[in-house]
């Protein structure tokens, strides 16, 4: 597998994959995650240059969106982060369901970009959550995001130990 930017010309394909991912959330008891309409055509264009596909043998295994920045929806929490540090994000993972594996790649290669992650994913969203506990993200908290909804809160990077003095 290997990770290369996606452009405009994969557009469709990207869509076709949300919608799929879509009604497979729906059957698996995940209804919520995602409103309908979302992500949309427009969403996926603007944010093209930070769309990213796994491939495997030529086709696309999983697509999802990266960038080191800070995420406007992780700056209040229930619960508390590992870090203040630079960290990077990964959002809207979808598995073609064409090899095993492709979303942990994904998970790896972006820390190996950044050793610092933070992520997000609906309270029903048991087979990301279990993804990534088994990528030794650590659940820090709930955060409700731009669309109003309720997501478990995810990270995995150093945790910030706070120094005690022991001179006494």
């Amino acid at each position: 597998m290997e990770i290369r930017k996606a452009d405009r010309a994969h557009i469709d394909e990207i869509m076709s994959l949300y919608k799929d991912a879509k009604i497979f959330m729906d059957n698996h008891g995940n209804k919520d995650q995602w409103p309908v309409g979302y992500p949309s055509k427009e969403m996926i264009t603007k944010d093209i240059d930070k769309m990213y596909l796994c491939m495997y043998e030529n086709q696309i295994a999983a697509v999802f969106y990266y960038a080191i920045e800070e995420d406007q929806d992780y700056k209040e929490i229930e619960g508390q982060w590992l870090n203040d540090a630079p960290y990077g994000v990964v959002h809207r993972v979808v598995s073609a369901h064409i090899v095993k594996g492709a979303c942990k790649f994904i998970l790896n290669w972006a820390y190996s970009q950044i050793p610092n992650l933070k992520m997000d994913t609906g309270v029903k969203n048991i087979p990301m959550q279990n993804l990534l506990e088994s990528c030794g993200f650590k659940k820090c908290g709930k955060i409700v995001n731009t669309q109003g909804i309720t997501c478990l809160a995810y990270q995995k990077g150093e945790k910030c130990e706070t120094k005690i003095n022991q001179n006494v």
